[in-house]
């Protein structure tokens, strides 16, 4: 298998947490959230982690410290999931090979789906594959748009969404793979031309779609890694469905 780079998207606050820690840093069944995405990524076979942090990122390089394969990279202002990737630019120069990104905050996340995903890539080499699920009630989340052949069109937001897009049920679930060289092409096209001031890194598969290149949406993720992390609320959800799957608890 070609050598694969992993980003984990870290650097956020996450205000709705009311902690004063690093989202990434809060804890499930006594571990760090983002230790659980890093479990995945080695798991799947990936042998190198770029760590994104921004917010208290001493504390996260500190809490991570002893952790093998993982190199951290500073987004020092926070203007975006495409923002955050843009700061591993370097780091990519000269990879060929298949980059996976993914929230570290998502600590359900599956070494399967990512092996999934990742073989697929290896037997397809596209510019880019996108993770995708159906969930019952996609409230929030991407809908996942595709042609009358079953091809990826694109990606539309909620708040964007048409009432007849909003019945859709495949939503993104910002986990990717993209062939090293398309991404660093379609983070040079980003654009912030949004009310954020913003880069979206979900703009990247439609760039890469708009110049011809061959982009897939793959429903292969879990139902447990439709669960997300922004509240405390949702934490408990989280340990309860981590519980069910037999995972350790540290405390």
């Amino acid at each position: 298998m070609t050598r694969t780079v992993a980003i984990v998207l870290a650097a956020g606050k996450g205000v709705r947490m009311q902690s004063e820690r690093p989202k990434v840093l809060c804890e499930a069944l006594g571990r760090p959230l983002v230790d659980y995405v890093l479990d995945a990524i080695f798991e799947a076979g990936i042998e190198r982690a770029l760590l994104v942090v921004g917010f208290r990122s001493e504390l996260v390089r500190q809490t991570l410290a002893g952790r093998k394969n993982v190199e951290f990279v500073e987004q020092s202002a926070q203007r975006g999931t495409g923002h955050a990737v843009m700061m591993c630019r370097d780091q990519l120069a000269g990879h060929d090979g298949p980059v996976l990104v993914l929230a570290g905050d998502s600590p359900l996340v599956q070494s399967r789906s990512l092996k999934r995903l990742l073989d697929e890539y290896q037997s397809r080499r596209p510019a880019c594959i996108l993770g995708t699920l159906h969930k019952p009630n996609p409230a929030g989340l991407g809908r996942i748009l595709r042609d009358d052949f079953g091809g990826f069109l694109g990606i539309v937001e909620e708040k964007d969404a048409s009432p007849e897009q909003r019945l859709i049920t495949e939503v993104n679930m910002s986990t990717y793979v993209f062939d090293g060289r398309e991404l660093l092409y379609a983070l040079g096209q980003l654009r912030d031309g949004n009310r954020q001031r913003e880069f979206y890194l979900t703009d990247c598969p439609g760039i890469l779609r708009a110049e011809a290149k061959d982009v897939l949406a793959l429903p292969v993720l879990q139902p447990c890694e439709a669960l997300s992390v922004n509240t405390s609320e949702e934490l408990r959800i989280v340990e309860v469905e981590m519980r069910k799957l037999g995972y350790p608890c540290m405390n």
